[in-house]
């Protein structure tokens, strides 16, 4: 063989046993303890501690980084539904923000709050108001049919089915208008009961705001 060609053979090993030698110190050391307590070492991630914690460690004894255990198909699906609540939690946060956004911006100040309100009330109450005149104009109408009445005062089986039935219309007609009324007492309490609810949930917010004089000009 001549001199050229054994020094390139020199060479060609020397360069092969440097990459061995760089990838055996680039390569890490693998470390865990298995089921059964006893302490695993080798140089890639090991099979045995797959259900645990297991640490990849460099030549010098640092930790290089730690493999987490692989899951179960169970701890998958509990994960999953872990997440899933965890992304719902944080869809109704940023819903809320935004439904508290809105609601600054409707109300700015406890004036805006009081007058929306007060404009729901007023309108409920002209609508009970109405209800009460009709009260008010079936009871004229049932004194005029009290009057026709008297003509069979001496027996009132004789009235004709005309006359009786404007009575029961009459009747009927009163009750209804105060079924009315009820609902729309009933509904006033509601709405007051909402304004209430957004009252205390914007005094929260006016003070995060910058603290809006609350105090003074909000119904109590």
């Amino acid at each position: 063989m001549s001199l050229h060609r054994r020094h390139s053979t020199q060479t060609a090993l020397a360069l092969f046993l440097t990459c061995l030698v760089g990838g055996a110190a680039a390569q890490g050391i693998y470390t865990c303890v298995d089921a059964t307590g006893r302490k695993i070492t080798a140089d890639r991630p090991i099979l045995e501690c797959n259900d645990r914690v297991q640490q990849e460690m460099t030549k010098s004894g640092n930790v290089k980084r730690v493999l987490v255990p692989v899951p179960t198909p169970q701890e998958k699906a509990l994960q999953d539904e872990k997440d899933k609540r965890a992304a719902e939690a944080r869809a109704r946060e940023a819903d809320e923000k935004r439904r508290d956004r809105a609601l600054l911006l409707r109300y700015p100040d406890p004036q805006a709050h009081n007058k929306e309100r007060a404009q729901a009330v007023e309108q409920i109450d002209e609508v009970i108001k109405a209800a009460f005149k009709r009260i008010t104009e079936l009871g004229e109408q049932r004194k005029a049919v009290q009057a026709d009445l008297e003509f069979y005062k001496g027996d009132p089986s004789k009235a004709p089915p005309t006359l009786k039935r404007r009575i029961e219309e009459n009747e009927s007609g009163v009750a209804a208008q105060k079924r009315f009324i009820a609902e729309q007492e009933t509904e006033k309490k509601r709405v007051n009961q909402r304004f209430d609810e957004e009252l205390a949930k914007l005094r929260q917010l006016w003070a995060m705001a910058g603290g809006a004089p609350q105090a003074a000009a909000a119904k109590k």
